[in-house]
């Protein structure tokens, strides 16, 4: 979809819901935002719909409140609140619909409020505020990229390289966090503070090249290589790092496969 495309859809999003008499307000996320960047041809359209307290699954179940629905091709149910659709021109839609009251129990950090009937910005205010207070702390992350790196390297020793890989990706997840919020970024304006993974190749260029190369090898060599990275870059910006620990899980790594104890998996 062209930069053109993609906001004349924007507004006709904001004209349906504008004429719906029980809706309370529509947010903007992700790239529909337009905080930090400007959508590209990748982009898909994010928002949060808000109404009326009791009308918000009508919303929900229905999708002939969406521009264009005679085009929809799929839709689902992705979460309690959720619901992703696709257009038959491959063109994804991702929104959530609350209530107002529901709305303290969500998380943003980029968003745009296009429509306001009932203190929506001053919500989303709160929204982003509890969700910078809320940021997984440190200790939990470090334990769960240690964790599942033992956890990776044992199920391929086992045997079960999809599992193991899978683990890997998982420990990505929670070292890319930990990078963000340890290493200075060469471009700190893409970081996001949510999903670290989102823009990690142009915040951190060097970084997230070494961490693609460990990837393409098997899931052993890329927990050890991902490890001895994360030591590197981690231990001495952060106090609360858990040297003992990782070099536990680094000698379990470089241990002989044969002869080597598996922990719980």
């Amino acid at each position: 979809m062209d930069a053109e495309s993609y906001r004349r859809f924007g507004r006709a999003i904001l004209a349906r819901v504008e004429a719906e008499p029980h809706v309370l307000g529509l947010v903007a996320t992700g790239s529909m935002a337009r905080r930090t960047r400007e959508p590209d041809e990748w982009s898909d359209h994010d928002f949060w719909l808000i109404t009326e307290a009791g009308a918000e699954e009508r919303y929900r179940a229905t999708r002939e409140w969406l521009p264009d629905a005679d085009r929809i091709v799929l839709a689902f149910r992705e979460t309690a609140h959720g619901i992703k659709v696709v257009y038959d021109d491959g063109h994804l839609v991702e929104y959530a619909v609350f209530a107002p009251d529901e709305l303290s129990a969500t998380r943003a950090n980029e968003y745009r409020v296009l429509l306001d009937r009932e203190r929506i910005g001053e919500r989303m205010r709160a929204v982003r505020d509890a969700t910078i207070d809320g940021v997984p702390a440190h200790d939990f992350t470090a334990g769960q990229f240690l964790t599942q790196l033992l956890v990776a390297a044992a199920r391929e020793r086992r045997g079960e390289r999809l599992s193991a890989r899978s683990l890997i990706v998982s420990a990505v997840e929670h070292l890319t966090r930990l990078l963000a919020g340890h290493t200075p970024a060469e471009r700190p304006d893409a970081v996001d503070d949510i999903d670290p993974r989102r823009r990690f190749e142009l915040a951190f260029p060097r970084l997230a090249a070494e961490i693609d190369a460990a990837l393409a090898g098997d899931p052993e060599r890329a927990a050890l290589f991902l490890l001895v990275l994360a030591e590197r870059e981690l231990e001495p910006r952060s106090a609360g790092w858990p040297t003992a620990a990782a070099a536990v899980v680094r000698r379990y790594l470089e241990s002989d496969r044969a002869g080597s104890r598996q922990p719980g998996g």
